[in-house]
């Protein structure tokens, strides 16, 4: 049983081949993925997919990269998010992936406005009562301090979760999961067993935010959820335990955290 926690099967880099691809995620042994939305189109596009597949299910909301530049556009999307997470209720598991990313946002007042829209998202997550899916880069201070302000009912996930050992501690404070990527296996990642081991087994869960982020030995390609067996070897590596148990226990955690009840 393993469960790719967050991925993107609704981008544009698998518009050529997408549903062959989906083919040979099931055939390599992939239970289950979470196909992520980021703006409001890629959101309804990872519902047509959970809709059309029954082990794939989705997550909808507005990433800090995907905000509309203008408040009164940002708020409508965030309603017609809510309107699809209503309509689709049984395939949806979250609210994400939202949060702050300051990377390539040097701009205060724009800074400012991915802050609204993650406490507006944190609000409807605990109107629908779903759990979240974070994305934060470059913003941990700010991302958790709303986090400590805007109480999340049904907490949720640190998707790709930086290397950050004060993060992971005070995420998992919070009472959050913490969901690790191909990053973890990178050459030049002195610090990943270190940050592996700060968080509790039955707080774990792998992801592959394919297409991006290729795990080692495939880092520069086009990535897929196949690829999620790599991060739990990397993590049964720095964990010392056999794959098949990490596989097992982020499998049961993601089902916990997302109140997946019935899998096919």
């Amino acid at each position: 049983m393993i469960f790719d926690s967050h991925c993107h099967l609704d981008d544009e880099k698998f518009d050529q081949d997408r549903l062959n691809l989906i083919e040979e995620i099931r055939k390599a042994g992939i239970t289950n993925v979470i196909s992520a939305g980021y703006s409001l189109e890629a959101s309804k596009k990872a519902v047509e997919l959970a809709r059309k597949y029954d082990w794939i299910y989705a997550v909808c909301g507005i990433s800090p990269n995907d905000i509309p530049q203008n408040e009164e556009e940002l708020w409508k999307n965030i309603a017609e998010i809510e309107k699809i997470v209503q309509q689709n209720s049984e395939k949806i598991v979250a609210i994400g992936e939202i949060g702050l990313d300051y990377y390539w946002e040097k701009d205060e007042v724009q800074r400012n406005l991915q802050q609204k829209a993650f406490i507006e998202q944190i609000k409807l997550a605990n109107k629908l009562e779903l759990p979240i899916v974070i994305h934060t880069r470059d913003a941990v201070d700010d991302t958790l301090r709303i986090l400590r302000e805007n109480e999340v009912h049904q907490k949720g996930v640190f998707h790709c979760c930086p290397q950050n050992r004060e993060l992971i501690k005070q995420a998992l404070e919070l009472g959050f999961y913490i969901s690790f990527a191909g990053p973890i296996t990178f050459k030049n990642s002195k610090n990943a067993d270190e940050m592996i081991n700060l968080v509790p087994n039955d707080k774990l869960l792998i992801e592959t935010d394919s297409p991006y982020l290729a795990p080692e030995p495939v880092r520069g390609t086009r990535n897929d959820p196949r690829n999620v067996k790599l991060v739990a070897k990397k993590i049964a590596q720095a964990k010392k335990l056999d794959v098949e148990e990490v596989e097992k226990m982020t499998f049961e955690n993601t089902c916990k955290i997302f109140k997946i009840t019935h899998i096919r």
